[in-house]
């Protein structure tokens, strides 16, 4: 059996070995189910400004339109904890793999409903009542994705690939976002911006519900972490709570980890999700070509991803966080003072923030060692 990166007490790791075929199938596979299931969760803000007035009233000011669809939007991230909580509780209870295949699934029905969805023109203040109830799912099911797929991978991969196996899901989670800004190019490419409000709006939306499906099939193929056998088999998963247990006993990591986070999701929501509207609202930047450099920030950012793992096996998390938030910051500050430029300068400094903001795949390489085995789930 390969051995792990994490052993089951938490704290040391099991030997380092490398990567064989089967944990590169497990990697792949979760990677893949992560990039679906995190295209669902993000093409809503692709398609903001549409939804925003498709689903409020047509009188209601821009900018509070803007506000109540960016609200919606929010209101998935507000979400997130209270599903994290509910998925990690059963996950540190009856394994990791089963609530891993039941978020992508809780994950796919929402979305697939809101390409379905009728606009304020057809049924009122119940469009955008039912928009933000599916966006609550979405972030539920996002909560209990995420730290998931991190706790999956970090049990499953040998200790001296752990920072890889962790920044490789961590790319194939912002695939995710990358797969949306594509499929918003195509469509805002494809279709007249009458085409686009009128019907075509719809098409990614229904792709993501069939995406995610396709996800849920594909986890079937995956097997539960060595970790967690262990632990069952020893008698030794959370007998109590575990939400109980992380409050009582592991408050300084979780405190640890809560920082780090909003690290991760200010660099995600900002640099890359919020960035589009902000260029086109701001700086009055072309739609398309804004999306077209946002589309190569993300690919910078999952290469990233890759690059901080790999480093970080190499040369410790710390000093890849010291390089790649300092990094993150100047080009940050570089890129938003020299708005709007050029469209060569666009997307080399984008691109350029984007693969600094790939420093987020420390967040979880950090996090998912600050617990035990037996909350790990619901610790993250």
């Amino acid at each position: 059996m390969t051995s792990h990166a994490i052993s089951p007490d938490g704290t040391q790791p099991a030997p380092a070995l490398t990567l064989g075929a089967r944990d590169y199938k497990t990697l792949a596979l979760s990677a893949l189910g992560g990039t679906l299931e995190f295209y669902d969760f993000v093409i809503y803000v692709f398609f903001a400004t549409v939804l925003g007035a498709l689903f409020f009233p047509p009188d209601m000011p821009d900018w509070l339109r803007q506000l109540q669809t960016f609200g919606i939007f929010a209101a998935g991230y507000l979400a997130r904890p209270v599903g994290g909580i509910v998925i990690a509780h059963f996950g540190d209870l009856l394994g990791r793999k089963r609530m891993f295949t039941l978020s992508i699934f809780l994950m796919a029905a929402p979305t697939l409903v809101i390409g379905l969805l009728p606009t304020y023109a057809s049924i009122g203040i119940a469009a955008p009542l039912l928009l933000l109830a599916m966006r609550v799912l979405q972030g539920a099911a996002i909560g209990g994705e995420m730290p998931g797929a991190w706790v999956f991978i970090g049990e499953h991969v040998p200790a001296q690939r752990y920072g890889f196996g962790i920044g490789a899901l961590t790319s194939g989670i912002t695939g995710g976002i990358l797969l949306g800004s594509l499929v918003a190019v195509a469509i805002n490419r494809h279709y007249s911006p009458a085409e686009v409000s009128g019907f075509a709006w719809r098409i990614p939306f229904v792709l993501g519900g069939v995406f995610g499906l396709v996800s849920v099939y594909l986890r079937r193929f995956l097997h539960e972490t060595p970790v967690f056998k262990e632990l069952a088999d020893r008698k030794t998963v959370a007998r109590e709570l575990p939400l109980r247990t992380v409050l009582r006993e592991h408050r300084a990591a979780s405190v640890y980890v809560a920082l780090l986070t909003w690290v991760l999701s200010a660099a995600i929501v900002v640099v890359v999700l919020y960035t589009p509207t902000y260029l086109q609202k701001v700086h009055h930047i072309q739609p398309a070509l804004a999306l077209e450099a946002n589309a190569l920030a993300t690919l910078t950012l999952t290469i990233g991803c890759v690059l901080a793992g790999w480093a970080s096996d190499r040369i410790g998390t710390r000093a890849v966080m010291l390089i790649g938030w300092g990094g993150l910051f100047a080009t940050a500050y570089l890129f938003y003072t020299g708005l709007p430029g050029t469209p060569a300068t666009l997307f080399w400094h984008y691109g350029l923030v984007g693969l600094f903001v790939g420093t987020i795949a420390t967040v979880p390489i950090a996090g998912v060692r600050a617990f035990p085995a037996p909350v790990r789930f619901t610790g993250l």
